[in-house]
């Protein structure tokens, strides 16, 4: 098995911030269809906080929006000192401060039926009522959500959800941002890896960061059946949509064998209330069309 091609050192003049996490600017989605048709997208986007801190408010350029983020990924040439402090292994640089972990994740369960999700643009706070059930309805089954106990994994090989913690991102980095573009490739994999030009305006990754919808147990999502004010669900749609042939799965993903029960067959109808693991992208899978 070959190994991958090695990532050269970005060109810097020192130790900084940089080394720790990254400032990108991030597409998160097209305005298809009026002002409210990227707020999936956007929730599902904006959900994954373990690794990422968006800055500032969504910018609309056109028909996209953008976002101003940190991604908390730090180079993989950063490295302890054994003298104390941190070192660069690729330039010998030094400093007294060890590496600095990810900032803490910015909520998006607020408590009660509280949730910050995407409204026509704009992240809003918004209480989200959970569905209401009949008085003699049975409880659900265990196996109700096919993804509890399932053994997929990230290529960090923590299990469980998975695809609630992988992602693909777009950032906007064009050829001449030579250095910049260097910075991204030079992340610590599996954490954020991937990298490919996707564009003349941007770079694809894959990153791991998990979804701050989670609920306690790690699998189950706290906005499953809930609905907007406007009566769509509150769940983005890409987390409640059957794979298709061709999409790539985690390993021990219980759907990789599973593509189009949902036309008949067992398990036809069943929505998954934890997420299908598969690598969810929007971003730069519109860029590409």
């Amino acid at each position: 098995m070959t190994s991958p091609p090695r990532v050269p050192a970005p060109a810097c003049r020192g130790m900084g911030s940089h080394c720790d996490s990254l400032r990108v600017l991030l597409r998160v989605a097209t305005l298809d269809n009026g002002p409210d048709s990227a707020d999936h997208e956007a929730t599902w986007l904006l959900g994954h906080t373990e690794r990422i801190t968006f800055l500032g408010d969504l910018q609309r350029d056109g028909n996209d929006l953008f976002i101003e983020a940190q991604l908390h990924v730090p180079c993989r040439f950063l490295s302890p000192n054994p003298k104390g402090g941190s070192r660069c292994q690729a330039h010998d640089y030094s400093r007294p401060s060890p590496a600095q972990g990810p900032d803490p994740a910015e909520p998006r369960r607020l408590g009660g039926d509280q949730f910050r999700i995407v409204e026509s643009g704009k992240t809003v706070t918004r209480s989200l009522p959970a569905p209401v059930r009949l008085p003699r309805e049975l409880p659900l089954h265990a196996g109700s959500n096919p993804c509890v106990g399932a053994p997929c994994r990230t290529a960090d090989n923590r299990r469980g959800a998975a695809c609630c913690r992988d992602l693909q991102i777009e950032i906007m980095c064009t050829p001449a941002q030579r250095h910049r573009e260097a910075l991204v490739r030079a992340r610590k994999v599996p954490y954020l890896c991937k990298v490919e030009r996707v564009g003349p305006f941007s770079l694809g990754a894959e990153m791991i960061s998990a979804c701050g919808f989670l609920m306690e147990d790690r699998v189950h999502c706290a906005l499953h059946g809930r609905r907007r004010p406007d009566g769509r669900p509150a769940k983005p749609d890409l987390c409640t949509e059957w794979p298709e042939p061709g999409d790539t799965y985690h390993p021990g993903c219980v759907f990789s064998g599973a593509v189009g029960r949902a036309e008949g067959g067992a398990g036809a109808g069943v929505q998954p209330s934890g997420g299908v693991s598969v690598t969810k992208s929007v971003s730069y899978a519109a860029a590409r069309r």
